[in-house]
């Protein structure tokens, strides 16, 4: 049985380079950029977020390393209230709950959808990548409504004060001839003091959800 003719010197170096050169390629793009108990966030799952809310919001992504270990942070939260809505068992959106709202974003920001998928490609995503970002969104908004708002509790006096304190020194200034009246504000009053109760609320759950939680950042990530 005849063997197989030998590689040329400089194939078999390129061979041998490609071999190696392939699995640490992979090693790069999926390295670990944090780790939240069991779980992990990948450098690539890193950017991708960047990526997409910076898309959304109509911003250039900002891939420094202070951006990175930024959205890191924000990343690490996710997972810990996704893990609290896998354990608890929430009510969750339909993806299909956020079709529509795909679809007013691109009416409203961009010539068509031809636009909008050459956008879409230039940033390196894809719709699917949006309607993730757009559901995890609206199942952040159902879980602090599910888990905050019952416990938050505004009254008149409060109210009040907020407008006595806040509103009426900035509208009066705004426009000095026209009568302010606490009617007119009561109810936006109201939700922005919800808001920020809800912000307090899940930013001390936050807190006790991080020091029960084993968290490891990779700073090799973030460069």
């Amino acid at each position: 049985m005849k063997g197989k003719a030998p590689l040329p010197l400089g194939a078999a170096a390129v061979a041998l380079a490609c071999f190696f050169a392939v699995p640490a390629f992979a090693v790069i793009i999926d390295r670990i950029a944090a780790s939240v108990g069991n779980r992990v966030i990948a450098e690539s799952d890193l950017i991708r977020e960047i990526r997409v809310t910076a898309f959304l919001n109509g911003a250039e992504p900002d891939l420094s390393p202070a951006g990175k270990r930024a959205a890191a942070g924000r990343m690490v939260e996710q997972q810990l209230i996704r893990t609290e809505l896998e354990t608890s068992r929430y009510p969750l959106p339909t993806p299909e709950e956020v079709q529509p709202v795909l679809e007013k974003f691109e009416q409203e920001h961009f010539a068509g959808a031809a636009e909008f998928q050459l956008q879409l490609q230039a940033a390196g995503l894809t719709e699917q990548d949006l309607k993730g970002e757009l559901l995890w969104e609206r199942t952040l908004l159902r879980f602090v409504e599910i888990r905050f708002r019952p416990a938050v509790q505004v009254s008149d006096q409060d109210i009040e004060e907020y407008f006595t304190k806040v509103v009426e020194p900035a509208a009066k200034a705004a426009h000095p001839d026209q009568p302010v009246g606490l009617e007119d504000y009561r109810a936006r009053i109201e939700d922005t003091l919800v808001g920020q109760r809800e912000d307090r609320e899940m930013d001390a759950w936050l807190k006790d959800a991080e020091q029960r939680t084993e968290i490891v950042y990779h700073p090799e990530a973030f460069q």
